[in-house]
């Protein structure tokens, strides 16, 4: 018997003419939603897929194959006064309404996506389960979560088609992430000018929007010093908020070693094409880890308080580090919200170079 036969209110995919996925998150969030436009797509070829998002996050799925149309939000239309804010809103909602969906895939539990569902008035919506009238009335399916860091976040975002009846294809779960051409020539200029070679280097993101996910700066210049004297070429990244280009300048100092430093210096598409060329990738919890599963890149990364079960690097070669900590994932900004986290402030050196020895087969 077809399993979608004991799913009595499954809907046909092939019905389906137009989606609009909304994912009204951080960077890493969305990213980790690329297999459902994948997998949408691989069930219904001919149906178009939008996508929603923060203007800031639209890198992570601009490009998609699978993408038809990306409409973004600005995070701080908030700003621009009463007026403007309306104008930019209705702009939003008559450009939506004009793609006449048939299906609205809602990847949180914001009121905003069941606002909009609503005002989109789609045949079929979906959205994670919650208990109010209002919220079950905006949806025609609601997938459950599985709680306790449990569940990796791309097979959650998954889940919703799966409350579909749409079961997603082997093949199509992968992270998705398009570099561009464009990224591609710049970051192939910058590895000829520091005469560094494709698959020639490693990468080392040390940083977090949140420091209490990272690493110490002490440890990350040990790791660098260790890694420099058996001869690797280091390339050192950051985003170009200041508190991070802080962090990666005083581990360069206390590093005192020759590398590449691009913190700071790079966008989005241009971090992906320069991390696709990176032999490995090293770092904390963060968009850039996902990025590099995402381009395929084998990853060594330090979990601290956040779950790496539901965060870790999806479908790459990869070793993650943590610490023997009991309390750990606690979700926590710090030990007792101190924005220090022992459990990563105590990994050792020694075991991150383990993990990078086994993960390239000389451990």
């Amino acid at each position: 018997m077809n399993l979608k036969s004991y799913l009595r209110d499954a809907i046909d995919p092939t019905l389906v003419r137009r989606a609009l996925v909304i994912k009204l998150r951080h960077h890493g969030d969305v990213l980790l939603c690329s297999p459902v436009l994948s997998s949408l797509k691989a069930a219904a070829p001919d149906c178009e897929i939008d996508a929603l998002v923060f203007a800031d996050t639209a890198a992570m799925l601009a490009g998609h194959p699978a993408l038809a149309q990306l409409h973004t939000l600005g995070r701080d239309w908030k700003k621009l006064g009463l007026w403007q804010q309306i104008a930019h809103e209705w702009a939003l909602i008559k450009a939506l309404r004009s793609r006449h969906y048939d299906l609205v895939i809602h990847l949180t539990d914001h009121p905003r996506g069941a606002w909009l569902t609503r005002l989109l008035g789609p045949r079929w919506a979906v959205a994670p389960h919650r208990t109010e009238t209002w919220w079950k009335n905006s949806f025609t399916h609601q997938y459950r979560i599985v709680g306790g860091g449990r569940r990796h976040t791309v097979d959650t975002h998954l889940d919703a088609l799966r409350r579909l009846g749409i079961q997603p294809a082997e093949g199509a779960r992968a992270l998705h992430l398009e570099p561009g051409a464009e990224a591609q020539t710049h970051v192939d200029a910058l590895l000829a000018q520091h005469k560094l070679t494709d698959k020639g280097f490693i990468q080392i993101h040390p940083a977090s929007r949140w420091f209490f996910k990272c690493w110490p700066v002490a440890r990350n210049a040990a790791l660098i010093q260790t890694l420099a004297a058996r001869g690797e070429k280091i390339v050192i990244t950051g985003a170009p908020d200041e508190r991070e280009r802080e962090m990666v300048a005083e581990i360069i100092a206390s590093a005192g070693v020759e590398l590449v430093d691009l913190s700071g210096a790079l966008n989005l598409k241009q971090l992906a094409a320069l991390t696709l060329r990176a032999r490995l990738f090293v770092g904390v919890d963060s968009a850039p880890m996902h990025i590099a599963a995402a381009v395929g890149t084998p990853c060594v990364a330090l979990f601290g308080p956040s779950g790496d079960k539901e965060w870790g690097p999806w479908q790459v070669p990869h070793r993650v580090v943590t610490s023997s900590h009991t309390c750990r994932p606690c979700g926590q900004d710090g030990c007792g919200g101190g924005k220090v986290s022992e459990c990563l402030t105590q990994i050792e050196v020694a075991t991150v170079l383990a993990a990078i020895d086994a993960l390239e087969g000389r451990g």
